[in-house]
């Protein structure tokens, strides 16, 4: 028996399998927390449970993380509507809500020690470091990290040491990282590392082009303040509504996509995404909000929500900063009510319809169609409006 205790987030891949014997063989007793934030089915759930068993964790409990994950990012990251270097749609981000399952376990078990998988070169360990850090007091565990000092090829010697203790290594575990929550898919390693087309295996929930059903998805969601709250008329909680989405939409291979970045730490990383869920919320919300908010509120939106992104990607997720800008967002979606009708046919989803109170309509015109001011107010605002570069090109070009 040890009086050393020690909280692991557990995900059940190569990276946190390793961790339990490397820190039972360094005299923790180890608890493992496995944050359920989608993605998984009630086999894996039972496979991480089991695997968590195999490996030696003295205790293991599962968290139901789909509300706060909605709450904590979904919302106020569609109300932003941008992805990180305008793309990535931080599908990383159930990282801050695992952190807060682990402390909530190391309270209830009386330690002070958290333990993670993060790798040295990648950027979870700063979300994970600062989200710990920004809790209180803790001793911070990283294995990966440790025998990163004296092996390079990390990976292979995490598999070699898991099977010398008898435990086997799930085969897509040897290819490539894999990780999956209600906010989509992610795969790193093997060829994508090495900039070359992916192979076959890496793919997760979205359906290749030949599987796309041949009939076109169309679906409604309803906004309320800037939130879904409706899928096709029916009221859902967040976490169901984009879990459903993800279903629908994978089948159509919409959401999928590769992207380099540039990390928090300041290498490049290169990985396929899979976001179905996501990229439809994001579509209709979009929408939507293009056409009833000021131009002055879509003009200038953009650059809060890109801060939001920065902030949330690189680990500040509990920077009062992060606070002060969801409450900008917050209130620029108090008019973001209505309908919007999404559809696809593969590939990609478009905003096909859109029903609002607020829709910013003139009675009197349509553009490029009729209006209910002469011509002469036309080409009076038309000599104002540049009048600035009218003149400089009238004194400048004599």
């Amino acid at each position: 028996m040890t009086d050393k205790h020690i909280v692991l987030a557990f995900s059940g891949g190569l990276d946190t399998s390793f961790c339990i014997p490397y820190l039972r063989e360094r005299g923790w007793a180890v608890h493992t927390v496995f944050a359920d934030t989608g993605g998984v089915d009630a086999e894996e759930r039972a496979y991480i449970e089991a695997r968590a068993a195999e490996l030696g964790a003295a205790s293991h409990v599962t968290v139901d993380g789909g509300p706060a994950i909605w709450n904590g990012f979904v919302k106020p990251f569609v109300m932003a509507g941008e992805g990180y270097q305008g793309q990535y749609p931080l599908l990383v981000s159930d990282r801050y809500l695992i952190v807060d399952a682990a402390l909530k376990r190391a309270g209830e078990l009386g330690t002070n020690a958290i333990a993670h998988g993060c790798t040295g070169m990648g950027n979870d360990q700063v979300r994970f470091d600062l989200a710990v850090k920004a809790a209180g007091d803790y001793q911070i565990v990283a294995p990966i990290r440790e025998i990163q000092k004296q092996h390079t090829q990390t990976r292979a010697y995490e598999q070699a040491y898991l099977e010398e203790r008898g435990f086997e290594v799930r085969a897509k575990q040897k290819s490539y990282t894999i990780n999956e929550n209600l906010l989509g898919v992610t795969l790193s390693g093997g060829e994508i590392d090495r900039w070359e087309a992916p192979g076959e295996g890496a793919r997760g929930w979205c359906k290749p082009r030949a599987q796309w059903p041949a009939a076109p998805l169309r679906v409604t969601l309803t906004f309320k303040a800037g939130e879904a709250v409706a899928l096709d008329g029916q009221p859902m909680a967040g976490a169901a509504l984009l879990a459903r989405l993800n279903g629908l939409f994978a089948e159509y291979g919409v959401g999928r996509g590769m992207y380099t970045g540039d990390t928090t730490i300041g290498l490049k990383g290169r990985i396929i995404y899979e976001a179905p869920g996501l990229a439809a919320l994001l579509a209709a919300h979009r929408a939507l909000e293009e056409a009833v908010l000021t131009k002055h509120q879509n003009r200038f939106k953009p650059e809060v929500a890109r801060k939001w992104v920065e902030l949330v990607y690189e680990g500040f997720y509990n920077d009062p900063l992060k606070a002060d800008l969801e409450a900008f967002l917050a209130s620029s979606q108090r008019c973001v009510n209505g309908e919007v009708v999404l559809e696809t046919q593969g590939g990609k989803v478009d905003a096909v319809a859109i029903r609002s109170p607020h829709l910013l309509n003139a009675k009197g015109a349509t553009y490029a169609q009729s209006a209910d001011w002469g011509v002469e107010e036309a080409e009076g605002f038309i000599r104002l409006f540049g009048m600035s570069s009218t003149l400089w090109a009238e004194i400048n070009k004599r």
